[in-house]
């Protein structure tokens, strides 16, 4: 069975992608850019158009939305309409507008949908997952996510006051760019009931939106979470701790490592120590998993309205920043 991708947005998530999917067996790569055919497009023998009319035209399987944030409804909505399965990276979009519709024609077209929140396929949030399922932690008492990390340091090669992270019009903001922290909080423990927190820009950086967050959440068994995002820490930082009445576990993506404090023997152990970890992975295993499901027209990790939800949390963590009172989700 030959599966036709098609890719809105050329950026570096979108060329990510674009060689991911050339590593799998009888996928056809169609992409709907406006930038110049470079030698990376002709090399994987890439379709390319530079009207979404066009691209539809070509009959593509599934379309993965790597385009500025600001756009992904306006595609979305397209695709979904045309009986397109979708990937959409995250954030799903930069507010609720077309939302509803997207919902409503996607479970009439009975699409497939995921959101690119890939830290759900990272080794130390899968082991947390499994952990938190074990219940080795007993009642959890409190949780605290970090995610810091220089904003010019993304894409060297780039001028970072253009890209749409930098960018308030665009969906840009530490909010909605580092929502990877916000949807894992919410994979792990479910509904988050209210939010309450501080976001501003405090940096030199030259953006016209947020580069700090300081968060705290209400998840719904009455658990209380910390989470920190900003655009200039150096060096980078994306950890977490979770507390619980039986131990304690603590995790740093940066080394890959997760460990377990249990409270009655009062010792440490290593859960997770990869001295090496191909960051490309995690991207690998998202997709295969979205085009497995597509095949098996199956539910995927991440649908459609697990991103709606988490949406919905970054909105609100804005909406209390700016009256500066929580906020019920």
């Amino acid at each position: 069975m030959c599966l036709k991708a098609l890719i809105i947005g050329y950026g570096s998530i979108g060329k990510r992608h674009i060689s991911n999917l050339t590593k799998i067996k009888n996928i056809e790569i169609i992409v709907l850019t406006k930038r110049p055919v470079d030698s990376f497009l002709k090399k994987n023998r890439c379709k390319v158009f530079k009207t979404i009319k066009d691209s539809i035209s070509e009959k593509p399987t599934f379309a993965i939305i790597s385009n500025e944030t600001y756009l992904h409804m306006k595609y979305a909505v397209i695709l979904a309409k045309s009986g397109i399965h979708l990937f959409i990276e995250k954030p799903l979009s930069h507010s609720m507008n077309g939302i509803d519709t997207l919902l409503s024609v996607s479970k009439n077209k009975k699409l497939t949908t995921q959101i690119g929140c890939n830290l759900r396929f990272h080794p130390c949030i899968k082991k947390i997952k499994e952990i938190l399922l074990s219940k080795k932690l007993g009642k959890i008492l409190s949780i605290q996510i970090e995610n810091g990390s220089y904003l010019p340091d993304w894409h060297p090669n780039e001028d970072y006051s253009k890209n749409y992270a930098s960018q308030q019009k665009m969906g840009g903001g530490v909010i909605l760019t580092c929502i990877h922290e916000i949807d894992y909080l919410y994979w792990l423990f479910g509904k988050i009931t209210d939010v309450f927190s501080f976001s501003q820009k405090l940096s030199d950086l030259k953006i016209n939106c947020e580069d700090l967050s300081s968060i705290l959440m209400k998840v719904g068994n009455g658990t209380i979470a910390e989470i920190h995002l900003d655009y200039f820490q150096r060096p980078p930082v994306r950890r977490g701790k979770i507390i619980g009445t039986l131990g304690t576990i603590i995790w740093n993506i940066g080394d890959n490592g997760v460990m377990l404090y249990n409270a009655k023997t009062k010792k440490w152990t290593d859960l997770l120590k990869l001295k090496k970890y191909d960051y490309n992975q995690m991207y690998v295993e998202e997709m295969s998993h979205f085009i497995k499901c597509v095949k098996t027209n199956t539910s995927t990790i991440n649908p459609l309205s697990d991103g709606i939800q988490t949406l919905k949390i970054a909105l609100s963590i804005k909406h209390s920043s700016k009256l500066k009172k929580v906020i019920k989700v």
